[in-house]
């Protein structure tokens, strides 16, 4: 297996990806659920930063220094940074922010490295849902220094619309030009499940009928004055017309 199918079962070995029926936040009906909070022992978050560190350097991010919100973010940049040195042997600094400024000792919201103008800054977060939590960030950030962030790391992008057509990672690529780098998709998961990776063949069905009613699918690119439509990859079988349907009038 790839390390996104390792990352995958890792998920479900650690209760952190399930199936079933679930009401999501945002009040729509969900057949799988991913909840972060369920990694909750040293080896787990091991293992978890070797994951996000091979996602840095599969694709050849830049970092200097790890930054993760408080609070999910904090363990998983320092697990990161670990298994960057350890696993790869590429040593990066870390830091994290405070909920509240502290006005006695070294006082200030950032804990760990002191950042300085120019210096490469990834972003490490579970996931993303609205991109509330990098829009209150981005601010801590650059009134510390004026850094650079090369790019934001999460575990899953679920691809889904956020409120207009754009899903909530395409939003940070658009409002700040931050590229996001998911471990895993929503796509990556609905694969493993079709080639018996993890259980829940069962729940495929729903899944695939969740992602046509709420996930960016319909990807439309300028390239030289002409929209581009990209569909999706699996030509190897038949397309229920449940997920094509949607796209049809956009044509």
């Amino acid at each position: 297996m790839n390390y996104k199918e390792n990352f995958i079962r890792f998920m479900t070995e650690c209760g952190v990806l399930t199936f079933g029926d679930f009401t999501l936040k945002s009040g729509r009906k969900a057949p799988y659920f991913v909840n972060t909070g369920n990694y909750k022992t040293g080896k787990q978050l091991a293992k978890l930063g070797e994951f996000y560190a091979e996602c840095i350097k599969q694709n050849d991010i830049e970092a200097e220094t790890l930054f993760g919100p408080a609070y999910k973010g904090i363990p998983l940049a320092v697990a990161c940074s670990i298994a960057l040195y350890n696993q790869h042997g590429i040593e990066v600094s870390y830091c994290f922010d405070r909920k509240e400024a502290k006005d006695h000792g070294e006082g200030g919201v950032i804990v760990g490295k002191k950042l300085s103008d120019n210096e490469k800054v990834v972003i490490i977060e579970d996931v993303i849902t609205a991109g509330t939590a990098i829009r209150q960030v981005i601010p801590v950030l650059k009134q510390n220094a004026d850094v650079n962030i090369t790019a934001m790391v999460i575990s899953v992008d679920r691809m889904e619309k956020g409120k207009g057509e754009l899903s909530a990672v395409e939003e940070v690529k658009k409002e700040f030009n931050i590229d996001v780098y998911p471990i895993v998709t929503i796509n990556d998961i609905i694969d493993a499940i079709r080639n018996g990776v993890i259980d829940g063949r069962e729940y495929l069905d729903k899944m695939l009928e969740y992602r046509s009613t709420y996930g960016v699918w319909l990807l439309k690119n300028i390239i030289a004055g002409k929209w581009i439509f990209i569909f999706r990859r699996y030509f190897y079988e038949p397309v229920p017309l449940y997920e094509v349907a949607p796209f049809i009038h956009t044509l």
